[in-house]
């Protein structure tokens, strides 16, 4: 991630293992901001939690973060860039039915700008991730590789 910032529009890092990925999301974590919304794309087991993980950790978050497949999102605080108290949203769509179950569960309600939103499996409802989504597409072309494309605003 040496050099990279939200301005250059596209990226792409690699990890070899779940503490580089994790290390990794860390780094990504400094440099978003209020009312970003991250959305994950990429295989089952390809990443997405270690990602999260590590994001929220470079936040500040103190809990223990899982994925929320089982209740679509789970609601975290972390620190922004000043150190003052930022709402974190983990919200994982593998179970999600339809983008209208999303919609239901309040989603506008959560792109208030308040907050960082981070979406695993965004894929379920990309028509709903709002203008200037960081998308991050994770492939695994080998067993212990994986390789992250950020794409800034699209």
């Amino acid at each position: 991630m040496e050099g990279w910032s939200m301005q250059t529009g596209k990226d792409v890092w690699q990890s070899t293992s779940p503490e580089e990925t994790r290390a990794l999301g860390r780094v990504f974590a400094a440099r978003l901001k209020r009312g970003d919304c991250v959305a994950m794309y990429g295989d089952l087991g390809s990443g997405k939690t270690c990602l999260s993980q590590g994001i929220c950790e470079g936040l500040g978050v103190v809990e223990t973060v899982n994925s929320p497949t089982f209740i679509l999102v789970n609601e975290y605080v972390g620190k922004d860039l000043d150190g003052n108290g930022v709402p974190v949203h983990h919200f994982d769509l593998y179970r999600l039915g339809d983008a209208e179950d999303l919609m239901d569960l309040g989603w506008y309600d959560y792109l208030d700008g308040r907050g960082i939103c981070l979406v695993e499996w965004a894929d379920r409802a990309s028509e709903l991730m709002p203008p200037g989504t960081i998308s991050v597409h994770i492939e695994a072309p080998e067993l212990h590789v994986r390789v992250f494309t950020l794409i800034c605003g699209g």
